[in-house]
Formats: C-alpha cells, structure tokens, sequence
C-alpha cells in the first residue's frame, strides 16, 4: 500500500438491494497521508457505516473507495485489513496476561508494545500493576475500567503500525485529558498515519485538520473548527450544547 491517502469517489451505499434508501448518498471526500480528521453526527447520520466501508467490513453500492490511490476492492482483504486498523467504542479483550491481548503485530517486541502503550496512555496504569505487562486480563477485560479497556484496544491496533489508524468513538470512556494527550500523540509520534476519530465529543475532533460533519447519510459541512463554527449550524449546535452541559460526559 503507498500511503495512507482515501477517496470517496461518488460512493452510496445501502445494506440490502431491498431498501428503499441509501444509507449512505453521493459521497465525495479526500482525504491526504498524514492527516487527522474528525467525523461528527447525530446517531442515525452514517458516520460508522462510512468508514466501514475503508476496510470493505461493507462494499459500495455505487462508486468507489480507493486506499494508497488503489480500489479497497483490489487488496487482499487480510493485507486492507493489516494496514487500515479499526479500533471500536466496545473492543473485545480474552482472558491472558496483558501482553497477550497485544497481539497486534507478533513480531513486535517488548519495547515497540510499550511504545505503543505509551502513546495510547496505557502504560502509566500498567505500570502501575504488581505484575505489570504480566498482568492477568480477566475474559472481556472485567478487571480494568472502560478506558482502560479502550487504550490497551488503540495500543494494540497501534502495534500493527497501519497506514490508516480510525478511532470509531473508541476514546468515549477516557477523560479529556487523556482524549487530548493520546491525539497529541497520534501528530507527534505517527504523522504518516492517517488517523480518523469519530466522536460525540467535539472536545475529541476541534483540534483535527478537517472535520466532516454527518447529516441523514451525506456530508454536511466539512472545515476546521473556527470554520464550522461559522457555517455549520448541526457543529454550532453540538458545541454550544455541549459546553453548556460542561462536557462532563466521558470520564472514567
């Protein structure tokens, strides 16, 4: 794969030659090497099914989504899937050490899993269990908090080293503070890697170099934060929202 670089060329989807709707329509959306980009949207708006069509979880019904300038339906699967690393809201842990449950590369060795714990801010509480990496993970990570849960999930995909890293509301049981320290992670540590948050919190997306927003299946609005605030009254309305709640949603 030669970068990291997406397109949406024309693409509408829909789950089944039944529907009556798409469930996604005439998406057009370029996305560089490199660059961090935010996706927000109400619930129903197609923001998960949109970048489940990067990895093929889902093919196109019309148009196409090329990955390195090359059609997604062109790769073999394992290798898409191998160099586009999708990290869910609810991953799954196995019962093992926590070593274990990092198996996103084979080959990695101690000091790359502890990098990669480190920009995913998991290491500080590993470290802070007796045993450690050797830290037994009960079956569904039972055993270690929400976002505890969440980090060891995007350090594991980290282990793969993808050209593609999406974060699919997968930072939402982490506080701010840790949201904000592993996307500052992400630029100084993977710049070649084309990361994509998708968040409920605009808190998790402000600082991205572009930010979608999701309206009904289609692209609404798509800018930086001080330009959606301008023109996108979905993202005014979210932001104001949320400020006036306090954003205290999403702490462990």
């Amino acid at each position: 794969m030669a970068d990291g670089s997406i397109d949406f060329d024309g693409v509408s989807f829909k789950y089944s030659q039944k529907a009556e709707r798409m469930a996604l329509a005439d998406v057009d959306l370029h996305i560089k090497s490199g660059e961090l980009i935010g996706i927000l949207g109400g619930t129903g708006s197609s923001k998960t099914t949109l970048i489940q069509l990067i990895p093929r979880l889902y093919d196109v019904t019309e148009g196409c989504v090329k990955v390195g300038g090359v059609d997604v339906r062109n790769y073999d699967l394992e290798a898409l899937r191998n160099n586009v690393a999708v990290v869910l809201q609810k991953n799954v842990l196995f019962s093992g050490t926590i070593k274990d449950n990092l198996w996103g590369n084979p080959d990695a060795s101690d000091a790359e899993m502890e990098e990669a714990c480190r920009l995913a801010q998991a290491d500080e509480f590993i470290q802070q269990f007796p045993q450690k990496y050797d830290t037994w993970i009960e079956q569904g990570g039972s055993n270690v908090s929400g976002g505890q849960k969440q980090r060891l999930c995007i350090a594991r995909a980290l282990l793969k080293k993808p050209k593609v890293l999406i974060l699919d509301d997968s930072t939402s049981a982490v506080d701010t503070r840790t949201d904000a320290l592993i996307r500052q992670g992400f630029r100084e540590f993977i710049p070649e890697t084309t990361k994509i948050i998708i968040a409920q919190r605009v808190a998790s997306v402000q600082d991205a170099d572009r930010i979608i927003v999701m309206d009904g299946g289609s692209i609404s609005a798509v800018g930086t934060h001080e330009e959606l605030l301008k023109t996108s009254e979905i993202y005014r309305e979210v932001y104001t929202s949320q400020n006036k709640a306090g954003d205290k949603d999403g702490t462990e």
